[in-house]
């Protein structure tokens, strides 16, 4: 079963496109779109399991400069 997770990222100041475009490079994400609203981008990764999904946040969303905050919100099956 694939674990989703939406990442909610908020930028500095003009890096809202630098980071676009290194989210966009990294592996496992289905989704990366800039938006209006208390976030600057969304993405949304997908992977085999919790343990990937942290290691893609910590390892990889987080290392990108120009990212000042995130919150990452895992989907769940209420069905």
């Amino acid at each position: 079963m694939t674990t989703r997770a939406y990442i909610l990222i908020e930028t500095g100041v003009g890096k809202t496109k630098d980071v676009l475009e290194a989210i966009r490079s990294l592996p496992n994400m289905v989704s990366v779109d800039a938006v209006t609203g208390p976030y600057d981008i969304i993405a949304v990764a997908e992977a085999g399991d919790l343990n990937a999904i942290g290691d893609i946040v910590t390892s990889r969303v987080h290392r990108i400069p120009g990212i000042s905050r995130t919150v990452t919100c895992l989907a769940v099956d209420v069905g």
